[in-house]
């Protein structure tokens, strides 16, 4: 594109530059974070490494430097390829759908070679952020008031979230609406449409619940009594409430807590490691880590205002609301708030494919920081500073 007189061409930044811009201070809270994970990890495995600690850190340490990787690679790269990451994130949700592993009763996984099994539905989370950003990127705000342009970002969100819902995953199924909801609204759109969505969901409320599988229908009616089934439905979030009773102000001490080490609570190194860490930390141990997840969030939020230009902007605080979805979900769940959906708290559970998911998304956040001053144009192009 040709430069208006008096426009000047912003200059590129060299490697050492870019590496000077990463937000260091982010770097080390996600290590924070991780490293109250593997603490935890190896209190569920009665103070060994493995089999979860041991191989967690492994893939932190593998998963970080791809992350920076991807945070020096120019944003306007990733914008350019952002439909193509999304529809490769997409192939391997059908590819789960037509030959995916069964585990716990549900089929979320991929097998793969020499690898092990992944989840792409973690991967969708942001991925299904970055097509967004790019797609508002290059619309005007009157653009985004006109119905006919939403459909497409509609169908972005509607079409793995359906494949989703079949695995059944509905935790994830939330985590994708919601984060895709706020993207409509970052973007612009008026709030008396989600209004008219909101009422015809609540419409079609019947048929949502006649579409949901049996054990999700008792995990609803359960968080209402969980009394009404105390060895069924009702045993996760009764061993929960237990074990975040026992740990009182200050916890019982670490790898002390009795309900994960004498196995009443389940998936203690996954979902329910937040009940864990209450009960041999205490109170003070659950807000020490909210406080740091509240300024993890915080800093997301600060790059993405700081972004001068509309793809950054979108991009990270997408990443950064689906982020908070992640923790706010699963903090609610194990505190008998929400029902169980089955969601991994974000940096701190065991998992491969959750924690190359959230990285990916802080990767996303961390370029946009070293990208902050840069300014796109709608098409892609930057040419001014």
């Amino acid at each position: 594109m040709a430069l208006r007189h008096g426009e000047l061409r912003q200059p590129e930044m060299t490697l050492g530059q870019k590496i000077w811009q990463i937000n260091w201070i982010m770097f080390l809270l996600i290590g924070m974070c991780v490293g109250v994970g593997l603490g935890m990890q190896y209190s569920a495995a009665n103070g060994s490494w493995d089999p979860w600690a041991h191989s967690q850190l492994t893939k932190y340490l593998a998963f970080s430097v791809g992350m920076l990787v991807l945070a020096l690679v120019d944003i306007r790269i990733i914008m350019r390829y952002a439909y193509v990451i999304y529809m490769l994130s997409f192939l391997l949700l059908v590819i789960v759908e037509i030959k995916g592993a069964v585990g716990g009763g549900a089929t979320r996984w991929i097998a793969i070679p020499f690898i092990g099994t992944f989840q792409p539905s973690e991967l969708m989370k942001f991925t299904l952020v970055l097509a967004l950003a790019r797609y508002f990127h290059k619309l005007s705000y009157e653009d985004v008031g006109c119905f006919s342009v939403l459909i497409v970002p509609a169908l972005f969100i509607a079409a793995p979230t359906l494949l989703v819902l079949r695995q059944p995953d509905l935790g994830t199924a939330i985590v994708l609406c919601g984060g895709g909801v706020v993207m409509f609204l970052l973007a612009g759109v008026r709030w008396w449409k989600f209004a008219v969505v909101g009422i015809a969901g609540l419409a079609a409320s019947p048929l949502i619940w006649s579409m949901m599988h049996p054990y999700q229908k008792r995990r609803v009616l359960v968080l209402l009594n969980p009394e009404s089934d105390p060895l069924g439905s009702g045993y996760h979030i009764l061993q929960s409430k237990i074990a975040m009773g026992a740990g009182g102000l200050v916890g019982r001490g670490f790898t002390k807590g009795s309900q994960s080490h004498l196995n009443f609570l389940p998936e203690k190194q996954t979902d329910f490691i937040f009940t864990m860490l209450a009960e041999e930390f205490g109170l003070i141990g659950c807000l020490a880590l909210m406080s740091l997840y509240l300024v993890l969030m915080v800093y997301g939020f600060g790059i993405a205002l700081r972004s001068r230009n509309q793809f950054g902007r979108l991009l990270a605080m997408g990443c950064i609301v689906t982020f908070s979805f992640y923790v706010f979900i699963n903090i609610a769940m194990v505190m008998g708030v929400i029902p169980v959906v089955g969601l991994p708290l974000p940096l701190v559970s065991y998992g491969g494919s959750a924690l190359l998911a959230v990285m990916f998304g802080f990767a996303l956040i961390m370029n946009v920081y070293v990208h902050r001053d840069l300014r796109i144009g709608r098409q892609g192009e930057s040419n001014g500073l």
